[in-house]
């Protein structure tokens, strides 16, 4: 595959194009293709996991000198957690360069859109290993923080998880429960799937890096599938 064109999508040169292919490839596909001479992308998916986060933290630290500890934390998750960043990976036509499994390759729903998320942590990785943190700061300021702006618009950052309790108690008199449906991966990378229950009704389910992201998740999707 030629990666000329995501090299203008993501608005980035590599010096070592390589990087850029490994950000693209998931473990599935070396399943599939053992003689392939590159490595998955979950090493740079972990690093620019970091990069993120940190280029994240100090921006928001820097705009809002007013909000408190807990504000902040909540925007951030809001501003890099999976939905977001699949939906960034999805306007940047990520899709186009995955290099998958025939398996995975057919399936367009949950387990893409974490895929997606994921590949937009290895490219932050791949940029930062080949042009240095400031390239990579480039990147996540063009096409992620301005994202904050909707954020605070729509209130993406309040906790869905309270908020969904709260309209529960309200319309239903019930108090939602969550349940660990499967765990999936090696221990350094657990991806959970959790459901979401008022009573023994499965409502919605929600997946993330761990329980707690995966309940918040699920709660957003609770949120949509009963219009709260």
């Amino acid at each position: 595959m030629d990666y000329t064109e995501a090299e203008k999508t993501i608005g980035v040169i590599f010096n070592d194009r390589t990087l850029l292919k490994q950000a693209f490839t998931h473990r599935s596909y070396l399943n599939e293709n053992k003689n392939a001479d590159i490595e998955h992308n979950e090493r740079l998916e972990f690093l620019g996991d970091a990069v993120l986060e940190l280029v994240a933290t100090d921006y928001l630290y820097a705009t809002y000198p007013k909000k408190p500890e807990g504000d902040l934390t909540a925007l951030r998750s809001a501003l890099v957690n999976s939905v977001m960043l699949a939906s960034i990976s999805t306007e940047l036509e990520f899709n186009k360069y995955l290099l998958l499994s025939r398996g995975e390759s057919k399936d367009m729903g949950r387990a893409r859109q974490y895929i997606l998320a994921n590949t937009f942590e290895s490219v932050v990785g791949a940029i930062y290993l080949d042009s240095g943190y400031e390239k990579a700061k480039e990147f996540i300021s063009r096409v992620l923080l301005p994202k904050t702006k909707e954020i605070e618009e729509k209130r993406l950052w309040i906790d869905a998880k309270s908020f969904f309790q709260e309209k529960a108690q309200e319309k239903t008199g019930v108090t939602p429960s969550y349940k660990t449906l499967k765990e999936h991966g090696p221990d350094h990378d657990k991806e959970f799937t959790v459901g979401l229950y008022l009573n023994e009704l499965l409502v919605a389910e929600g997946r993330g890096k761990s329980k707690q992201e995966a309940e918040q998740d699920a709660a957003r999707n609770g949120l949509e599938a009963r219009k709260w």
